[in-house]
């Protein structure tokens, strides 16, 4: 067996796998990006809370209505602010698993 064929990998069929490694990486980054730039939002107590964040996880605006913000009841307000955050934060989860392949051994 010489050294050109490495276990039944001619020169050429790992080339290939190469291009197909560097192919499938180059579209996990393409759509890290998309997903990262995409906007998702969660609007909890009748809309008395929403909040705004990109994909990868950066608030981009939190909105209270000045009735739900009630000096005797801080708790209240703390409860919503938490319930919108996890929302929204299940909602770029599920479109990571949507939108990322997911590979062997994640």
């Amino acid at each position: 067996m010489g050294y050109g064929n490495f276990g039944g990998f001619g020169g050429g069929n790992l080339q290939n796998l190469m291009r197909q490694a560097q192919k499938m990486q180059e579209d996990m980054q393409r759509k890290r990006a998309e997903l990262d730039a995409r906007e998702f939002s969660a609007t909890v107590g009748g809309g008395m809370v929403e909040i705004v964040m990109t994909g990868d996880k950066k608030v981009q605006s939190l909105k209270i209505k000045p009735e739900v913000v009630d000096p005797e009841d801080v708790e209240m307000l703390e409860d919503l602010i938490v319930s919108a955050i996890s929302d929204v934060l299940g909602q770029i989860d599920r479109a990571e698993k949507e939108t990322m392949p997911q590979m062997p051994g994640m």
